[in-house]
């Protein structure tokens, strides 16, 4: 039984992985309030469901345009004091909407300038995470790094919206936004112990070119273009959140809507949970193809079925199946990558597993309006299992990718050996 349990070496053998998961949970928990909280303000003030769908629009350009540069800030400045001043940022928003909030009368465009700066100060900050993770953690505890920072995900994902439900109708808008603004304040006094982590001697200056050259290093590596392509697929043809509202209603069973938002981040968790085995799989690139294939079957399938609990149990297993493969993903990308690229190879992760969702609800809601609700669901799945396919074949570094034997997770190894032995005399 012990060895489906999580791995807990990362935790034990590395304080600051412990400070920045801490971290993580805390100020993820607190984002999930204000996910919930602002489109239900700018619902109360505007009453039209495209003014709560605007949100995502004025997301997307930041997130594109800072992801990739973010990724250039995280190779060439301390990642430290970038999480610590995105992070200072982030608070300083939740503050501005809890102002606006207590307002006699709340504005609503100070609601889409916060979500834009929001969603830029993430995509500044993902990269320099995401590339800090294996500087703290040894490589060969990284899978273990990798499911413990997908379980800390999955808990913020089921409790935050859950309780943000509760505050949000018995509370008001403002013990949200407050209650956010202080899990920032919590995060930022853990991050503060951390040791710095400044840009390794051969990273580049931000720039165009430092940015190209990255995309370059991607393109070469089809095993890495291999899971950005899968997961960019999955997500786009097969990402059912918009249509879950109506999908209740054609069902019946409007009073399942919670449940069924609820489902997918349970399913992640029942597998981040149980998530020992997967440091004793090598094969990385076939276990992210055949948890995308079963995502798409898995939502095709919850489309398909008119039982509303067969759709809970279908989405549960779907945001198992999406579980394993970011496991999988991750570890390739921390166990491969180069310290001098990590930076902006993690923005360019950023919009595979990001703007895929963004432009997968576009998708899902025409299909809607064209095909209904349930054949969008169902369709889409089916597709996302095509697809998946596909890449498969037309990718096969992908599939035969090996952690044991890659020439690329081999110089990982050896650069973080070598820079471990240098640290001693360095300081």
């Amino acid at each position: 039984m012990s060895s489906f349990l999580p791995d807990l070496s990362p935790w034990r053998a590395s304080a600051d992985f412990r400070r920045l998961w801490l971290a993580g949970l805390v100020s993820g928990f607190g984002s999930f309030l204000t996910f919930v909280a602002l489109p239900v303000q700018v619902k109360e003030l505007t009453g039209s469901a495209a003014a709560v769908g605007a949100i995502g629009a004025v997301e997307l350009v930041p997130l594109i345009v800072f992801g990739l540069y973010g990724g250039a800030l995280a190779d060439s400045l301390d990642k430290r004091g970038l999480i610590i001043w995105t992070e200072v940022g982030q608070g300083v928003l939740s503050a501005a909407l809890l102002v606006n909030s207590l307002l006699p009368e709340p504005v609503v465009w100070p609601l889409y300038v916060v979500a834009a700066l929001s969603s830029a100060l993430v995509s500044v900050q993902r990269p320099a995470l995401d590339s800090l993770w294996p500087r703290i953690v040894a490589h060969d505890h990284l899978p273990a790094a990798a499911s413990l920072n997908a379980l800390r995900w999955t808990v913020g994902g089921v409790a935050g919206p859950a309780v943000a439900g509760v505050v949000v109708a018995y509370a008001g808008l403002g013990w949200a936004y407050a209650a956010d603004l202080l899990t920032f304040v919590v995060s930022v006094l853990l991050i503060i112990p951390l040791a710095s982590s400044p840009a390794a001697h051969e990273a580049a200056k931000p720039s165009l070119k430092a940015i190209a050259e990255g995309a370059r290093y991607a393109w070469s590596r089809k095993e890495l273009l291999g899971t950005y392509a899968i997961d960019l697929a999955a997500m786009f043809l097969a990402m059912p959140l918009a249509l879950l509202p109506f999908l209740a209603d054609e069902l019946h069973a409007e009073w399942s809507l919670g449940l069924m938002y609820a489902a997918v981040p349970l399913g992640s968790l029942l597998v981040s949970v149980t998530s020992g085995w997967t440091g004793r799989i090598h094969r990385h690139g076939r276990m992210v193809v055949l948890a995308a294939a079963l995502w798409g079957v898995a939502i095709a399938a919850a489309g398909a079925v008119g039982n509303v609990w067969l759709v809970l149990l279908f989405l549960t297993v779907a945001g198992g199946c999406d579980m394993v493969s970011g496991i999988f993903r991750g570890v390739m990308w921390n166990q491969t990558i180069p310290d001098e690229l990590r930076g902006r190879l993690a923005g360019i992760e950023l919009l595979s597993y990001s703007v895929g969702p963004t432009l997968g609800q576009v998708r899902s809601g025409g299909f809607a309006a064209w095909w209904g609700v349930r054949a969008s669901v169902w369709s889409g799945g089916l597709l996302c299992a095509g697809a998946v396919g596909l890449l498969a074949l037309c990718l096969p570094k992908l599939m035969t990718y090996d952690a044991r034997t890659s020439e690329h997770a081999k110089s990982v190894r050896e650069q973080r050996t070598a820079a471990r032995a240098s640290a001693p005399a360095e300081s």
